[in-house]
């Protein structure tokens, strides 16, 4: 049974779908990023505060924050092996690291400064506040513990 030439294709209809076919993609932005970071439900920003909420951590992400582990991504792939969108994987894991793995010292931080503290009634004023490098790069990234 012979197949129906395709109106759309310019291959004789024995050889379509047997060649492989190339295309060039532009690679991803740092407003890119921001969107995969920022848009879908359950994000990658979110999944990584819930995850840290697990060790009694409150992370928040200010928009600053999140647009510079964007661009972060976005010089990664330009500069390494363009991996797309899993860059913020990465990205993430660097920047949280050193909260992720000392979570139980900040915590305990947060809770002596609470304790201490005698102005009790604010949460900012209770909340003990880390200051760490994103992706190197010298700016600073804000997560509140407590």
């Amino acid at each position: 049974m012979p197949l129906a030439p395709s109106p759309h294709a310019p291959l004789p209809p024995r050889l379509q779908g047997r060649l492989p076919v190339r295309v060039e993609l532009a690679g991803l932005t740092a407003e890119d990023f921001y969107r995969i970071l920022t848009e879908p439900q359950h994000n990658m920003l979110r999944q990584q505060a819930v995850l840290m909420a697990t060790e009694g951590v409150d992370l928040q992400f200010t928009d600053g924050a999140e647009r510079a582990i964007a661009k972060a991504a976005e010089d990664a792939n330009r500069l390494l092996d363009n991996i797309g969108a899993r860059r913020l994987h990465t990205v993430l894991e660097r920047v949280l690291a050193e909260v992720s793995f000392s979570a139980d010292k900040l915590v305990a931080e947060a809770k002596a400064n609470k304790a201490s503290s005698s102005t009790g009634s604010s949460k900012d004023a209770a909340a003990a506040q880390v200051l760490k490098p994103s992706s190197g790069k010298g700016k600073k990234q804000k997560q509140q513990v407590g």
